[in-house]
């Protein structure tokens, strides 16, 4: 990898130490506190599950984060993860556990400004959403867990000694499944930013494919890991001891109810296990892990006695939450401003969208696209430019469709480049043989969007072709899109 590139992810690599050094606490912050669990192990532990969840389930909630803004140049990436580093390494320094999720939609929205870029707001209100859902959510968990752990032990009635021991065994049982939850989740907040830039190419060992986006979360992981070991015990401290006194059966119950919040919204196969038996699905989104401890150490509060919560350490806390968006969407529009400017650094690709008429006929089901005549031929260098004149010419149009036509509306004048096929044959372990013969079949050929090149794609083999966009295709719809990427990015070549 090119120096140029690791130093545009030492963003990223920064704000994965400040993640660990403030969410570990939401893991093992309430063991540590209680003195059940030595800081040393805690820290061996979490950072070993950490990197696991992050390679192996970290997927759905960071392509979740990455719709919010596609940041598409490094230095783009750069600032937006900085910025969030920056905030939240100052709250941890300060000692409050802060919502590292909120620090990075802030620093998201501050680039969409920045740049232009629409955003699309039906994912930016279901993250907001999951800032109030999981502090409820993890206090209802955590109410109802004490309550059904305190009957079961009462009823037991084990000597203290043995006591202690199963309630070490269960805290470091809990911190294992906390830890790996926490990495599945949150590892999006990290290099979630850096997807649509992602510089790693996937590559195969034997029959094993190790995708760019894996070896990226692996980056993001170790930093993470190196986070909870220098810098977490201040804030564990804090989340330990400073809300609410607990017991070390309080502790566990925290811990246990924090990791299946997180995992809630962090896993693929559960929500298609719901749409599959027909019930409503979890969104896929990193959630905030302090809001979520924060809540079950209240919810346990609210059992015990009310009087023994620290009011005042929860508005501190409360407040550091409120200003972190902000303050992180303000930090990067900053930001961006000096490196495009007193630096020369690219911090946003150009890209153009224009309105023709096979794009109008694409979205004539969709849209009233009789108005939107009047835009043929006029090019736009934002998304939010192109979408402020689709929105006074079609006022009562959904919102979503009306995004979903302008992100169609990028031009990028794609041309299958046949220079490049005696590599394609080597990709038998990621396409399909079908699928290599109709990317030969188009040689040559340039598409001014990429949804013609797809069109084209499938005219050669049905396998290009989504299904509809529901949960339960989801996995394949995935699979598909990541086989267009790779021939995107490996054997195609765009017009500057």
């Amino acid at each position: 990898m090119e120096l140029g590139v690791l130093v545009y992810l030492s963003s990223g690599l920064f704000l994965g130490w400040s993640l660990g050094a403030n969410d570990a606490a939401n893991v093992f912050g309430t063991a540590v506190g209680t003195r059940m669990i030595k800081f040393s192990t805690a820290a061996i532990i979490c950072a070993i599950f950490i990197t696991l969840g992050a390679v192996i389930s970290g997927a759905g909630a960071a392509h979740t984060l990455s719709k919010l803004g596609d940041i598409n140049a490094l230095g783009g990436a750069f600032v937006a993860a900085f910025s969030a580093a920056a905030v939240v390494a100052w709250l941890t320094i300060l000692g409050l556990p802060v919502s590292t999720t909120q620090a990075i939609v802030g620093a998201i929205i501050g680039w969409n400004f920045f740049t232009g870029m629409a955003t699309d707001f039906t994912i930016f209100n279901t993250i907001i959403g999951t800032w109030f859902l999981s502090p409820v959510l993890t206090a209802i968990f955590s109410y109802f867990m004490y309550k059904a752990v305190m009957w079961m032990l009462n009823r037991m009635q084990l000597h203290i000694v043995r006591l202690d021991a199963m309630t070490r065994l269960a805290l470091l049982i809990a911190g294992v499944l906390g830890s790996y939850s926490l990495g599945a989740n949150n590892i999006a907040n990290v290099m979630g930013v850096f997807i649509g830039a992602n510089p790693f190419q996937d590559f195969a060992i034997g029959g094993l494919v190790i995708t760019g986006l894996q070896q990226l979360f692996f980056v993001g992981s170790i930093a993470i890991a190196v986070g909870v070991a220098t810098y977490s015990k201040k804030v564990m401290m804090t989340v330990g001891d400073s809300i609410v006194p607990l017991t070390p059966v309080g502790a566990f119950v925290v811990i246990i109810a924090t990791s299946l919040v997180l995992f809630l919204f962090a896993s693929s196969d559960l929500e298609y296990f719901l749409a599959s038996l027909g019930l409503p699905t979890i969104p896929l989104v990193p959630v905030s892990s302090s809001q979520a401890v924060v809540g079950g150490v209240i919810g346990i509060g609210m059992i015990k006695n009310r009087r023994n919560i620290k009011w005042g350490v929860t508005g501190r806390i409360l407040v550091a939450w409120v200003q972190t968006p902000i303050v992180s969407a303000l930090f990067s529009f900053m930001m961006l401003f000096i490196m495009q400017n007193l630096f020369g650094q690219t911090v946003f690709e150009k890209v153009e969208f224009q309105i023709s008429q096979p794009i109008l006929v694409r979205h004539a089901n969709n849209l009233n696209v009789k108005p939107l005549e009047a835009l043929i031929g006029k090019s736009y260098s934002t998304s939010g430019s192109l979408k402020k004149d689709v929105d006074k010419l079609v006022p009562d149009a959904e919102y979503k469709k009306v995004l979903n036509f302008v992100q169609e509306a990028r031009m990028e004048r794609i041309t299958v480049d046949p220079v490049k096929f005696p590599e394609l044959d080597k990709s038998i372990d990621l396409l399909t043989r079908e699928q290599i013969d109709s990317v030969k079949s188009l040689a040559g050929k340039t598409f001014d969007y990429r949804w013609q090149l797809v069109d084209a794609l499938t005219v050669g083999s049905e396998s290009w072709r989504m299904k509809e966009r529901t949960v339960l295709n989801k996995k394949y719809n995935r699979q598909v899109q990541h086989r267009l990427d790779v021939v995107l990015d490996l054997y195609t070549e765009k017009m500057k």
